[in-house]
């Protein structure tokens, strides 16, 4: 079987974490903090806040800047439900832009159209969440200038994007944002097994997002309100939640910053052929890189446009599978799926991600695909479908 995506763990990885099993640390101990400045220095940021999951990273971004009932959070329909989720969790009311027909991300002409009748309607949003879907930036400077403009808020979702650039500066340096998020998970650019983080230039969010993340606790005595009673002291200060990173996951994820890079570049060679092989394969598209951009290739995403003889991305897709290809697809458009269906969003208002939902699909792209799964992958997707039984 070859994978869309996979983890690449070394035995340095597996040493790092063994030396932490066998240390007095095991949750919440020096590694995690080390891991927080690593990422953190790579970034050019702040502060790096790590949580034990993206989707946690992201639910304490909205906390952090204040995200509450009623309030209007909008993001990308095509990403994991995630990025609208964690809105929802504080009782924000979500809503969805347009994605851009090229790069896949959010649409600047969609947002730019949507924020001047929300500003008639007097409902902006206020916090926008925009997706680097696959690894590739959105385009953050204008949606910087529109932040300001409208008086809202930006939290980046780069779930896909760390080890990738936006106009020569690493992801996740928030130049252009409030809070850029991360994400860990095995399939992304790096992993800590489960896990994500927080970056931040305001050391203010920071204090929250760190609270946010263990029960709103402090030991620091100048964010209390009292004098401690010894130094056993701790507050509660706010309501928060149990989302720390352990020293075991962090462990494994500063072993696995070392070799960021590296993993970006294969990336980058394994796109470079696909590139090549499948350019002239005129039903598919092949996806774009913006100027601006240099992306961390999370994904690979081709599009199934006029098959010959009638056939279909499905048939594609099946095919693929059938022969031990694990291609999938990123994503369900979110407005799609039950629970969202029942706050009444239609289809028909988001043209581009209901074209790209019907022709996206991601094939594998990860750095231990080896050259030879690879040529198979590009042989299967060139060599023509014919008729097949898909039961």
């Amino acid at each position: 079987m070859i994978p869309y995506g996979r983890q690449d763990i070394s035995e340095e990885d597996i040493s790092s974490v063994i030396e932490v099993l066998k240390s007095d640390f095991l949750t919440q101990g020096p590694v995690v903090p080390a891991f927080e400045q690593a990422v953190a220095n790579y970034c050019g940021v702040k502060h790096g806040v790590a949580v034990n999951s993206a989707t946690s990273a992201l639910h304490i971004a909205c906390m952090a800047l204040e995200v509450k009932k009623d309030d209007i959070v909008w993001t990308s329909p095509i990403t994991f439900v995630a990025s609208a989720n964690c809105a929802i969790y504080c009782g924000a009311n979500v809503d969805f832009v347009d994605i851009d027909p090229i790069t896949y991300n959010m649409s600047l002409i969609a947002l730019k159209e949507k924020l001047q009748i929300a500003e008639t309607n007097g409902k902006l949003p206020k916090v926008v969440i925009p997706v680097h879907l696959a690894g590739q930036s959105c385009e953050m400077e204008e949606i910087s200038l529109l932040a300001k403009k409208y008086g809202f808020k930006v939290i980046e979702d780069a779930s896909h994007g760390i080890g990738g650039k936006y106009k020569g500066l690493p992801v996740g340096n928030c130049k252009y944002s409030d809070i850029t998020v991360f994400s860990f998970h095995p399939v992304k650019i790096i992993t800590t097994g489960e896990g994500g983080m927080c970056m931040t230039n305001d050391s203010e969010l920071a204090k929250h997002l760190t609270r946010y993340r263990s029960h709103g606790i402090t030991r620091h005595s100048s964010e209390m309100t009292q004098i401690p009673d010894g130094p056993w002291y701790y507050e509660q200060i706010e309501l928060g939640y149990n989302y720390r990173m352990t020293d075991i996951n962090a462990a494994l994820g500063l072993s696995q910053m070392k070799k960021l890079n590296m993993f970006v570049t294969k990336r980058h060679q394994i796109a470079k052929v696909y590139n090549e092989k499948l350019h002239e394969t005129s039903s598919i598209l092949l996806p774009f890189q913006h100027k601006d951009t240099y992306s961390a290739y999370h994904l690979y995403i081709i599009r199934c446009k006029q098959f010959s003889k009638g056939e279909t991305r499905l048939q594609l897709f099946e095919k693929l599978r059938s022969a031990g290809i694990l291609v999938n697809l990123h994503y369900i458009p979110v407005y799609r799926h039950p629970y969202y269906q029942k706050l009444g969003f239609k289809r028909e208002d988001f043209p581009e991600a209901e074209n790209y939902y019907a022709e996206a699909i991601s094939i594998p792209i990860h750095t231990v695909l080896s050259d030879e799964d690879q040529k198979f992958v590009i042989n299967q997707i060139i060599k023509p479908i014919g008729h097949q039984n898909l039961f």
